[in-house]
C-alpha cells in the first residue's frame, strides 16, 4: 500500500487554513484590548472636552480642546472635593438645602429626582441592584435574571408581591415587573456584579463563583 501523496494545491490549502486560524486567534486576543482601550480613550476625551483648559485652532479655523487628560483629572478632583464637602457636617447642610430646593422646584423636580434615584440605585446609600434573583414570568420553567428593587409592592395594591427589574442583554435598558414572591428565586451564590455582567453579556460572561468552582 502506498501513501497518498499530498499535492501542492492541498499543501497551499492547508497553509492558508493555518494562516486563517492564526488570524482569528490574533483577532480574539487583540480585539478586546483594542476595544477596551478605545472606550477608555473615548470616555476620558469626552470628559476632557468639558473643561477647555487648552484650546488650539486647526487649519480650518475650528477650535479644538487639547487638554491631554488634564480636564479629566480636574473633573475627578472636583468630584472628590464635592464628595468630601457633602460628607462634612456644615457643608452637608448646604447641600441638603440645595437638594430639597431642586426636589420641590416646579418642572425641575421630576428630572432631578429621577436622575438622583437612578444614580443612587447603582452607587448610593440606597443601592437597589444588589439582590440578584431568577424570576419566572411567562412560563413556569423559564427564568429571567433580574434584581429586586422593592420588597413590598402593597402600596400599588399588590399584596405579597415584589418589584423586580430585569435588564436587557447588550443594553443598559430593562423592564420592571411586579410579581408574586413565589415566582422569585434568590441567587444567593451569585454576586450582584456577576449577575449584571451575566445578563448584559447575554450569558457569555460566566459568574466568578462558577468559574472558580469549575477549576476546583
Amino acid at each position: 500500500m502506498t501513501n497518498k501523496e499530498i499535492t501542492p494545491l492541498q499543501k497551499d490549502g492547508w497553509r492558508w487554513k493555518k494562516v486563517f486560524q492564526y488570524f482569528l486567534q490574533g483577532l480574539l486576543v487583540t480585539a478586546p484590548v483594542v476595544i477596551t482601550g478605545y472606550l477608555i480613550y473615548w470616555f476620558i476625551t469626552s470628559i476632557d472636552n468639558l473643561v477647555p483648559i487648552f484650546q488650539v485652532e486647526d487649519p480650518s479655523g475650528k477650535i479644538m480642546t487639547r487638554n491631554y487628560g488634564l480636564g479629566f483629572i480636574v473633573i475627578i478632583a472636583a468630584l472628590i472635593v464635592v464628595g468630601y464637602l457633602s460628607s462634612n457636617f456644615i457643608t452637608s447642610r448646604i447641600f441638603s438645602l440645595f437638594d430639597s430646593w431642586l426636589e420641590r422646584a416646579p418642572g425641575v423636580k421630576f428630572i432631578y429626582s429621577s436622575v438622583k434615584d437612578f444614580f443612587e440605585a447603582f452607587a448610593g446609600n440606597k443601592r437597589k441592584f444588589n439582590k440578584p434573583v431568577a424570576v419566572s414570568i411567562f412560563q413556569p420553567d423559564v427564568f429571567q435574571i433580574g434584581f429586586i428593587t422593592d420588597e413590598d409592592a402593597s402600596e400599588f395594591g399588590f399584596q405579597d408581591h415584589i418589584t423586580v427589574y430585569i435588564p436587557y442583554s447588550y443594553s443598559f435598558a430593562g423592564q420592571m415587573y411586579i410579581v408574586p414572591r413565589s415566582k422569585v428565586r434568590i441567587l444567593e451564590k451569585v454576586s450582584a456584579a456577576d449577575a449584571m455582567k451575566y445578563v448584559i453579556s447575554g450569558g457569555v460572561a460566566e459568574p466568578e463563583e462558577e468559574k472558580d468552582h469549575g477549576h476546583g
